[in-house]
């Protein structure tokens, strides 16, 4: 038997994969989480063979389970599932260690195929999110300039950002204005809306 950890803040979607997995004679889903540090957790408390986790998810998302998996519990491997993967979604997500990514609109047996894979030491990409992966640009903005970005949301002052950033109000202005030229949008809202857009933060 294969022993399945499912994590996802969706109380339907978690449940129903659930019973879906659990019609599979050689799968036996082992424990359930709501969020990233309950799945953490749980796979910890029941040692799984797959991990199958939301990509988005309240106290640890997705992407921080897989690396927190891989560094406490590399024998289990790890599957994101995303309802809508992103080229650097799926490249964070290999980097973190995770041995599948599969989008959420699958076909119904597609996620059992995948957890025996990865169990047996492949990998699976999405097909459609391998394409899109490799015609993506990448990501024009530094990592610090990816850092300034995740604290700039609207409303947030650039003093603020600075005291958080240990840096100069005048040198994180600077860094808005690098963001905004480079990724040709008007504002900072819409900065961090195109970043998101990308799955670049």
């Amino acid at each position: 038997m294969i022993r399945v950890l499912l994590a996802d803040d969706e109380e339907l979607i978690r449940v129903a994969l659930a019973a879906l997995l659990g019609l599979e004679p050689d799968l036996d889903v082992v424990a359930q989480a709501a969020d990233g540090r309950a799945a953490v957790d749980a796979a910890l408390a029941h040692r799984p063979d797959v991990a199958v986790v939301d990509l988005e998810m309240p106290a640890l998302d997705g992407l921080q389970v897989t690396a927190e998996l891989s560094r406490v519990l590399p024998a289990c491997a790890v599957v994101v599932l995303t309802g809508r993967g992103r080229p650097a979604h799926l490249s964070r997500a290999l980097a973190a260690g995770a041995k599948g990514f599969l989008p959420k609109g699958s076909p119904g047996g597609a996620l059992a195929d995948v957890i025996r894979r990865v169990h047996g030491g492949d990998r699976y990409v999405d097909p459609s999110l391998a394409a899109d992966a490799l015609a993506a640009p990448p990501c024009p903005l530094t990592a610090r300039e990816l850092e300034l970005l995740r604290l700039a949301e609207p409303g947030t002052p650039v003093a603020a950002i600075a005291r958080r950033t240990h840096l100069s109000s005048g040198t994180v202005r600077n860094h808005l204005t690098a963001i905004v030229q480079k990724l040709g949008v008007s504002n900072r809202a819409e900065a961090l809306r195109a970043a998101r857009d990308h799955g670049w933060i």
